[in-house]
């Protein structure tokens, strides 16, 4: 369990930033610590959920959620890695769904950063001792393509690609719905929810970040006696904000497939599914060390493929782009 944390400000403390109260008060290791914790959602003022920009009122009480020293020690755990490719520089591995992928509260074994330090002794350090290795990552139930540095040149260079946008990332989701254009573009800034820290929300508050992601419509599947139709589609992320994906297809009515957090919780309609129906199929990069151009794809696993298999009679016509993406992501597609 995480350690709960709490402070009421005191009158001289009144107009201090929540960033700064929080290192001066031992809430946080640091500065840079405490605006870790406030980006993750794990601080809160009288209850609510806090940004870093909050200028703290005496009185209020302050708790934040930690994870103790005990639980974050990292041990190489015999866990199994599905591996694409891999040199000296970089792996790109195959995450299934149900993975974590670094220790966080509630999960302090069994991750993705457990199993690569079996795997290897070498692994970036770049973002921080929990996260040796970690460039990006993957929603615990989305499964797919990822990227690993194994050492702290690469972590910084895949680091930097992510923030210029150089690096290609698609993922195939199938939602709720019709969606009527065979395009579309949603740029919609996202931030943490204002009530419930463990969700993401469209958002016009300033610490919202800019979130852009680009959609393919590939087939539309007919309406039936316990569902609104379906619609398949492949995304492209122009930004990598937390649960992106999901919450943008929910702003636009659609929500993901068999999602528990931001679906329509519906066993018929979600076809069977018990996780969202999101796979990161493709990854193309340059290779920072070698300049060669990296480009994978990872096909559906079978607990999406099966379900999928099964709308096809409902098929109203694959698109030209589902012409050029099925096959590469739906076995016999």
């Amino acid at each position: 369990m995480p350690e709960r944390l709490t402070h009421n400000v005191r009158a001289e403390e009144a107009g201090t930033r929540l960033d700064v109260l929080m290192a001066q008060a031992d809430l946080a290791h640091s500065r840079s610590a405490a605006q870790r914790l406030l980006a993750e959602g794990a601080v809160r003022v009288n209850g609510d959920v806090a940004t870093k920009r909050h200028l703290v009122r005496a009185g209020e009480r302050i708790e934040v959620f930690v994870m103790t020293e005990e639980e974050t020690v990292l041990e190489a755990e015999d866990i199994p890695l599905d591996i694409r490719y891999e040199d000296a520089h970089l792996l790109v591995l195959s995450k299934p769904a149900g993975l974590v992928v670094h220790p966080a509260r509630g999960h302090t074994s069994g991750t993705l950063v457990h199993a690569l330090l079996a795997h290897t002794d070498d692994l970036g350090t770049q973002a921080g001792e929990e996260r040796p290795g970690i460039v990006h990552r993957l929603d615990k139930d989305t499964s797919g393509l990822m990227m690993v540095a194994k050492t702290d040149e690469t972590q910084i260079a895949l680091s930097e690609a992510l923030k210029i946008r150089s690096v290609e990332r698609r993922y195939v989701t199938l939602v709720h719905g019709y969606i009527a254009p065979d395009t579309g573009i949603i740029d919609a800034p996202l931030a943490r929810h204002p009530k419930d820290r463990l969700r993401m929300a469209v958002s016009d508050h300033p610490d919202a970040k800019q979130s852009v992601t680009t959609f393919r419509v590939l087939d539309r599947y007919m309406a039936g006696t316990h569902d609104d139709g379906y619609t398949l589609v492949e995304c492209k992320l122009y930004t990598g904000r937390t649960h992106q994906i999901r919450v943008h297809m929910l702003y636009i009515d659609h929500p993901v497939v068999g999602d528990p957090m931001y679906g329509r919780r519906r066993p018929k309609a979600d076809l069977g599914l018990e996780r969202q129906f999101l796979h990161a199929y493709r990854i193309a990069f340059e290779h920072p060390a070698t300049g060669e151009t990296i480009d994978l794809l990872d096909p559906l696993p079978a607990d999406l493929a099966e379900p999928l298999s099964r709308l096809q009679p409902e098929s109203m016509g694959r698109t030209a782009a589902g012409d050029e993406v099925m096959p590469l992501v739906l076995p016999g597609g």
